[in-house]
């Protein structure tokens, strides 16, 4: 399972893309202009970032490519274009993207090279793994371990542990939760949230003997941390 980052202006394009890469049991986030998304590119681990040449406002793709390598970020990015001249291919490819790939295209030609690129990175990663406390995640294979016994996880609670373990000692809210794991843009009026962490919860806390970890914010939603004091509801 890979973590996929999609910088994309158009709402049916991300929409497109993001629902192909769902289907392969994958997790992808969308943000739809420049700012967002290198808030999100430099702030947390992606195995693919998916990156549209041209976006509005002041930050394009571009701009974020150059940020993201000036940093010495290597997230593998593929370009996503409009524009076909070899010079525009050119300039993408030398601020630092591995791929470009102009519109339109077919989608399982960007799955294609978006799996090339993540499989390239991963042969040199040295460190894909996220820790809180005795809880372990290797992003690489998907595995989580508690105290160094495997939990048994459906994909979508891997997805849900994956988000949760990026942002340890904060808050999420349901709407964040729906947004990142679910795709959903809107609150569906259901339990989702509330049943599948509680399901991950029991795997995550159930049988262990040390500090649950995964704990309830009251009215607002939840939260992945190894700190004492906090407030939970079972």
């Amino acid at each position: 399972m890979w973590n996929c980052l999609i910088i994309e202006d158009d709402r049916d394009n991300a929409r497109y893309i993001a629902d192909g890469f769902r289907e392969l049991g994958h997790w992808p986030v969308v943000c739809h202009d420049g700012a967002e998304g290198l808030q999100r590119a430099t702030s947390e681990p992606w195995h693919i970032i998916i990156l549209d040449r041209m976006l509005p406002n002041q930050i394009d793709g571009l701009s974020i490519l150059t940020t993201l390598r000036g940093v010495g970020i290597k997230t593998p990015v593929i370009v996503l274009s409009a524009l076909t001249a070899l010079d525009e291919r050119v300039r993408g490819l030398k601020s630092g993207g591995d791929d470009y790939l102009t519109k339109p295209f077919a989608l399982i030609e960007l799955l294609t090279r978006a799996e090339a690129l993540v499989r390239r990175s991963q042969s040199n990663a040295s460190n894909r793994v996220l820790t809180v406390a005795d809880l372990r995640l290797d992003l690489t294979s998907s595995k989580a371990t508690r105290s160094g016994k495997p939990l048994s996880l459906q994909p979508r609670e891997t997805r849900l542990l994956t988000y949760m373990m990026m942002h340890p000692d904060q808050v999420l809210t349901r709407a964040m939760l729906l947004g990142a794991v679910w795709g959903y843009q809107f609150n569906p009026q259901t339990n989702v949230i509330d049943a599948a962490v509680s399901r991950l919860r029991q795997k995550v806390d159930g049988d262990q003997q040390g500090p649950a970890l995964i704990h309830t914010v009251r009215g607002v939603g939840y939260t992945l941390t190894s700190q004492p004091g906090r407030d939970e509801t079972h």
